[in-house]
């Protein structure tokens, strides 16, 4: 028995009594949103990266966004399932057409391809959630303008900068 079971998946197809992981293997990490810099998305929102490709995640990405007293994000759908927990604040959140309010510990699911956005129920107060996409190759897709990004593409730009800066190739660790 494993330790930490969600750090492992096990593929038992050639010999029963050895664990293999089944996929890559990566390097533990412990992330602190506090020592990262968080990158604006506009309008009052900001958006911490935790677990990505850089820090070798494989099957799903997570981070935090910051949203200032009425702050919100547009609406937008993804190309995989999204959860959302609040860690601090309130937020009114649209999930296809209906809005709920939630609060901290709510978490929200919502399934690839509906429409949502959060936004701050607060004019003054901080919003900040946590939100986990099903898949490391999510995508956003504006509804207004059509638009699709990759979630991840304005983490990997922060990290190929940050890398190339300390002279390192991006997702590389240093020494």
């Amino acid at each position: 028995m494993h330790d930490h079971p969600a750090e492992h998946s096990l593929d038992h197809s050639t010999d029963d009594s050895v664990d293999r992981p089944r996929s890559g293997s990566f390097t533990p990490a412990v992330l602190r949103p506090r020592e990262l810099t968080p990158f604006s998305r506009g309008g009052g929102a900001r958006t911490i990266p935790l677990v990505t490709r850089a820090v070798g995640a494989e099957v799903f990405l997570t981070g935090q966004t910051l949203f200032d007293g009425g702050a919100g994000i547009a609406r937008h759908t993804h190309n995989c399932p999204e959860s959302v927990t609040v860690l601090e604040g309130d937020a009114v959140v649209e999930i296809d057409g209906t809005e709920h309010h939630v609060t901290r510990f709510d978490t929200t699911y919502v399934p690839a391809g509906t429409p949502h956005h959060f936004r701050n129920a607060s004019a003054t107060a901080p919003l900040r959630i946590l939100w986990i996409y099903a898949s490391v190759d999510a995508t956003r897709t504006l509804v207004e303008t059509g638009v699709t990004t990759r979630v991840d593409a304005e983490h990997d730009k922060r990290v190929r900068a940050r890398a190339s800066e300390d002279g390192r190739r991006p997702g590389s660790r240093p020494e």
